[in-house]
């Protein structure tokens, strides 16, 4: 199949009020559905430069869909010659480790056995290019949700690996986070616990969705989050989220749950009444990464300031 057309159709009505809402589906997935890949070939296409959505080449895979939207493949239209990761994506690499810059979009870690076109892959293959010690694995350390842009750091050997993931559990890694929240956003420090489902399938804080009784379960994980705001915008807040623990969706979690869930968030914001503003993928941005060096001692610090996207967003929301 060269050429292929899907017209998204309409969700189906919610039947009653503890139904789960309707997701727009991801550009990857309406790919897939169509002309029967496996994931990892939808997300090549969309990197290639193979699938437009009304009309304009799409190359986010995790990029969602409304309603009447048209996804058109093109298996046989040229490749785009640039790839998936800049020259500018490595921040810093070295024998024992490597710095990336993550773009929005691009998964941290395969999603399904065998899965291909994620971070490590794209980023070693980049090194090859460059000439920078092409045949060390690049050992996942931490990961990034698929649509949050930002700093990953990968170890190049085991006792690098060894040695930052210490770090990571034992909460000793400055992570510094900037979002775009719902809502006038006011400083704050979080703290719950969180649990892989809150009680309507959700991960969430122990407590949060329905009343708690008895005692956490053994699987709850205390997560804090540093809120500051950074500047008010139309409708949202520009904020800035320091980790002091890093759990799964904490940041996604914990503002959602404090009333002011990301801008673009399309999972834990089923509980905000008030007005969405709608955006192509979750404003969150890793701009900080902090960790002592596994064999220097030494503690090194990066930073990489929000996307074009992100940015552009601020700017629409009339942030500076």
């Amino acid at each position: 199949m060269s050429r292929a057309r899907s017209r998204i159709p309409k969700p189906p009505p919610v039947q009653h009020a503890e139904a789960k809402h309707a997701i727009e589906p991801t550009v990857a997935a309406v790919v897939r559905e169509r002309i029967g890949c496996a994931w990892s070939r939808a997300r090549e296409l969309c990197a290639q430069g193979r699938v437009a959505v009304d009309g304009v080449r799409c190359l986010d895979p995790a990029r969602r869909v409304g309603e009447g939207s048209q996804v058109v493949v093109d298996e046989q239209a040229p490749k785009l010659r640039a790839g998936p990761l800049a020259e500018s994506a490595i921040v810093h690499a070295d024998r024992d480790l490597v710095v990336v810059d993550k773009p929005a979009g691009m998964l941290s870690v395969p999603d399904e056995p065998g899965a291909k076109g994620t971070l490590a892959d794209y980023a070693r293959a980049l090194l090859r290019s460059l000439g920078r010690a092409p045949d060390v694995p690049l050992d996942v350390v931490h990961r990034l949700d698929r649509d949050t842009s930002g700093l990953v750091v990968f170890a190049r050997n085991a006792e690098a690996k060894r040695r930052l993931a210490a770090q990571f559990r034992a909460h000793d890694i400055d992570r510094v986070y900037e979002a775009i929240a719902h809502g006038e956003v006011a400083a704050a420090r979080i703290e719950t616990l969180l649990v892989p489902d809150r009680g309507d399938g959700l991960r969430g804080s122990f407590g949060h969705f329905r009343r708690a009784r008895g005692d956490a379960p053994p699987q709850a994980r205390r997560a804090v989050t540093h809120v500051e705001p950074i500047a008010a915008l139309a409708g949202a807040t520009h904020v800035e989220c320091r980790l002091e623990t890093g759990r799964q969706h904490q940041i996604r979690i914990h503002l959602a749950e404090h009333g002011h869930p990301l801008v673009g968030e399309r999972v834990y914001v089923r509980d905000y009444a008030g007005p969405k503003i709608d955006a192509p993928r979750t404003m969150l941005h890793a701009r900080t990464l902090g960790f002592v060096h596994p064999r220097s001692g030494a503690r090194v610090t990066f930073r990489r300031d929000p996307p074009e996207d992100f940015r552009a967003m601020l700017a629409a929301l009339g942030g500076a």
